[in-house]
């Protein structure tokens, strides 16, 4: 009597997906994506002390960590897409919330050094971020099968 594994990471489905995403990863226009949102992430965490709107405590903590993340979600899809492309919807998300952050956070006492970095930096990432959606979504298109295709099946043996 022998033993069937039980690790699902070695399923020859789960594997050929994520060659899929890492190939999609590979692609030289999911690299500068992924390098692009890294470097406007870094730009938004650091932007307080770049455009000079420090001393608005509160709109500089939330670029500080929003930036951050930003940054973070980059270096995921660049290392690991195939463990971490579920996370694609977060930074367009956030793009949005940098384009209203401003308004949202500091009401009428913004400075147009403020909102104008906002709005740009926070439409860059929300293009970026859809853009890195698109490649999840293509790499798993063509994962899976279509209407009246055949589909493979693997026997194991037991």
């Amino acid at each position: 009597m022998s033993h069937s594994s039980t690790d699902i990471g070695q399923h020859p489905d789960i594997m050929q997906m994520r060659a899929r995403y890492e190939a999609a990863a590979a692609n030289p226009t999911a690299q500068l994506t992924d390098g692009l949102t890294l470097l406007a992430g870094i730009y938004l965490a650091l932007s307080p002390w770049i455009v000079g709107f420090r001393t608005h405590p509160n709109i500089t903590v939330n670029n500080l960590i929003t930036g951050i993340l930003v940054a973070l979600l980059a270096l995921g899809y660049s290392s690991a897409y195939g463990r971490t492309y579920g996370l694609a919807w977060v930074a367009p998300v956030i793009g949005v919330w940098t384009i209203i952050a401003p308004w949202v956070i500091s009401g009428p006492n913004n400075t147009l050094g403020i909102i104008i970095s906002n709005v740009v930096v926070g439409a860059i990432i929300l293009l970026l971020g859809l853009a890195n959606m698109s490649t999840g979504m293509t790499a798993a298109k063509r994962h899976t099968p279509r209407f009246g295709a055949e589909t493979h099946t693997t026997t194991h043996p037991r």
